[in-house]
């Protein structure tokens, strides 16, 4: 543990690192968020599989569609593709209420399980040809997919150290990408070593071992302690915050992390009382520094969609295709670069990045360089488009360096920070239903995206130009965004953010409810033993 902790001060530069003991970096907690985030990886073993499968030429000869039109093809791929994101919008719907009900701990375990029967019907449609089938597998795995995408930013922040908490956030994007990147080879290594139908069906069939490990890993692990804290189970809460502090109980730190709690907690409860549902978003929406973080939640997801990563993600061996690059095993063999790229970045940025540089720096820098990146890309296609049967041009390499320098720089920022910021801004009530919203609209901007870049490669020039200068627009508008709205939250505990988004709390008479939290503990524990 003690080189650990000299690794994290050493790249970790935050008051709070200067500041928090030792014993709080311990293995229980990265073992936790380890677990926790293989619900990431099923997004991304998803996104890299599927892209590959459909590049496969077996794959539209068993759905029978490979004699249709480059149109019609197009439509049916995308149609694919966005069915999983329909599923995870409509799990976003429900998730934040779920998971206020049932626990993060069991919700997360219920998104393994809906993924992988959605997983066993996708495998069972490659045998048939069934696309209907496929269909229903991939709306069933959506459900888990956008579920996880909601419980799992969620469940670290409430459980990570304020000092790392960004850092440790960060793993759920680190794990999305390696889900891509080793989706992305084994599609590769399939085309090169299985026969069909097994081609095809083995990277379908593979998509449920994230799923497996989250399982499991859920099942070892402890639920939040904040979430107990809103049931009031207090004994709980201490009890596992001082376990995954590696603290006495009584210890001042884990004393005060509770009290925090406690406080925010009740303010809250002053505040607005017990609240439904329906009262949580009039919350939402009637509280001005609430609105004002939820408005920010909801632009966030809509600008990391805008980037046009999943444009790239879902189709990479169509789009390098059509940046000059030809045949199925090079296309597939350029898209396991990429997603080779996309993990390198993204454990730099975790390493040295997310809680040292800070989100709001992390954002504005890579805005513009992504924005301009994604220009050269579509200058490209515009002046110098690449001629069938001819070699891809130096301008053309240049090109799709471009497409690799973009993926690293989206880890280090617009993939991460995004989901650091819609999981640590909300106030602890509104927590899910904030993170709820965020992943919401991420998945729908999320369909809109697979359900058209295809088309837009078609009608928006040679080799699709236009989209990549749409996407380039889109990155350099979010830069005038994040200078205006979004505020450096580097260090700051979860509790202090309703201070710094302006909330403050109507102060009402003693209650009851004003018991500090460890004082309720010990008389929880004194009622029990009295009944004993």
């Amino acid at each position: 543990m003690a080189i650990i902790v000299k690794i994290l001060r050493a790249i970790i530069r935050n008051d709070a690192m200067r500041t928090d003991p030792d014993e709080i970096y311990g293995w229980r907690v990265f073992a936790l968020v380890f677990s926790a985030c293989f619900g990431g990886m099923l997004f991304g073993w998803d996104t890299g599989a599927i892209s590959g499968v459909l590049a496969m030429a077996g794959t539209k000869e068993k759905f029978g569609y490979k004699d249709w039109s480059p149109s019609a093809i197009s439509l049916m791929e995308q149609n694919i593709v966005s069915t999983l994101q329909a599923g995870c919008f409509a799990a976003c719907l429900v998730t934040g209420w779920i998971t206020d009900a049932f626990g993060r701990r069991w919700s997360l375990i219920g998104s393994g399980v809906l993924t992988t029967i959605g997983v066993v019907f996708q495998a069972c449609s490659a045998i048939n040809g069934t696309i209907s089938v496929m269909y229903v597998g991939r709306f069933l795995a959506g459900l888990g997919v956008g579920a996880a995408s909601t419980l799992v930013p969620l469940y670290v922040s409430e459980c990570a150290p304020r000092a790392i908490r960004g850092a440790l956030t960060t793993f759920y994007q680190l794990f999305i990408v390696t889900g891509i990147m080793i989706s992305y080879w084994v599609n590769y290594g399939c085309l090169l070593h299985v026969a069909e139908p097994a081609v095809y069906i083995v990277p379908l069939a593979l998509q449920c071992l994230p799923a497996v490990f989250l399982i499991a890993g859920m099942l070892v692990s402890p639920e939040s302690p904040r979430w107990c804290a809103r049931k009031d189970d207090w004994e709980s809460a201490t009890r596992i915050t001082a376990r995954l502090r590696g603290l006495p109980a009584d210890s001042d730190y884990v004393r005060n992390e509770i009290q925090e709690m406690s406080a925010q907690l009740e303010a809250e409860r002053r505040l607005t009382g017990d609240a439904s549902a329906k009262t949580l978003m009039k919350e939402m929406i009637t509280v001005p520094a609430n609105r004002k973080r939820a408005i920010i939640t909801v632009v966030l997801m809509i600008c990391q969609q805008m980037t046009g990563v999943n444009a790239i993600n879902y189709y990479a061996p169509q789009i390098f295709k059509n940046l000059g690059l030809t045949g199925a095993k090079t296309g597939l063999f350029a898209t396991g670069i990429y997603g080779v790229i996309k993990m390198t970045a993204s454990a730099c940025f975790l390493a040295f990045v997310a809680d040292s540089l800070g989100r709001r720096k992390s954002l504005l820098w890579t805005s513009v360089v992504m924005g301009l990146v994604m220009y050269l890309v579509g200058i490209y296609g515009r002046v110098e488009p690449p001629v069938k049967g001819q070699p891809v041009s130096a301008f053309g390499y240049v090109a799709i360096a471009c497409i690799y320098l973009w993926a690293a720089l989206f880890q280090f920022g617009w993939g991460p920070v995004c989901w650091i910021l819609v999981s640590e801004i909300p106030t602890a009530r509104l927590r899910a239903l904030n993170v709820s919203l965020g992943a919401a609209t991420q998945w729908l901007f999320n369909f809109v995206v697979a359900r058209t870049v295809l088309t837009m490669q078609q009608t928006m020039g040679e080799a699709g130009y236009g989209m990549f200068f749409l996407f380039g627009t889109f990155d350099l508008l979010m830069f005038v965004f994040v200078w205006f709205f979004i505020p450096e939250t580097k260090g700051l505990s979860l509790e202090s953010m309703d201070e710094l988004f302006g909330h403050v709390h109507e102060k009402g008479p003693k209650s009851v409810d004003d018991e500090p939290a460890v004082d309720r503990v010990e008389t929880v524990n004194e009622q029990r033993n009295n009944k004993v």
